[in-house]
């Protein structure tokens, strides 16, 4: 199995930008924490960072065979973009968005994400926590997926 981590633009900037929201962890760290539960779970993991909205949209498009799953952090992009949306909704590959902030109880502008409709699930407000949980609800939705493909190709058989 291969999951995918997206992250969006000023994300290479953790630790440094706006640490009363953010945290102090850096983007590196945070990465290096879902190595790990991806290496104890016998996952390949593949990390990309783009300030660039067409990348994250070739990258998004370029998961379609290749990854199992998905996990975004869109950033500021989860609000305005439908490009990013519509390449989540055209991959048909499960998703997670994940955010360090609670976009909820932030500014009105942050409240809408215009991505979450065609996502899996969503994680926000749980600071750099967020991706461990993340990595977990997507190995459960894997587990699942393969669950469901073992039943189907056993019923087949029969």
């Amino acid at each position: 199995m291969k999951i995918v981590v997206i992250q969006g633009p000023n994300l290479n900037m953790l630790g440094h930008r706006e640490q009363s929201i953010y945290g102090a962890m850096k983007l590196e760290e945070i990465h290096s924490q879902m190595e790990n539960v991806a290496k104890q779970n016998n996952i390949e993991i593949e990390f990309f960072q783009s300030n660039l909205e067409g990348e994250i949209v070739d990258r998004i498009q370029e998961c379609l065979g290749e990854a199992d799953g998905i996990i975004i952090n869109p950033a500021a992009y989860t609000h305005t973009s439908i490009a990013i949306r519509d390449a989540i909704s055209s991959v048909a590959i499960p998703t997670v968005e994940v955010h360090i902030s609670n976009i909820h109880r932030r500014e009105e502008f942050r409240q809408k994400s215009l991505t979450a409709p065609v996502c899996t699930g969503q994680i926000s407000g749980f600071g750099p926590f967020g991706y461990h949980l993340a990595m977990i609800s997507m190995i459960q939705i894997l587990n699942e997926v393969a669950a469901v493909r073992k039943a189907q190709a056993a019923k087949e058989k029969a």
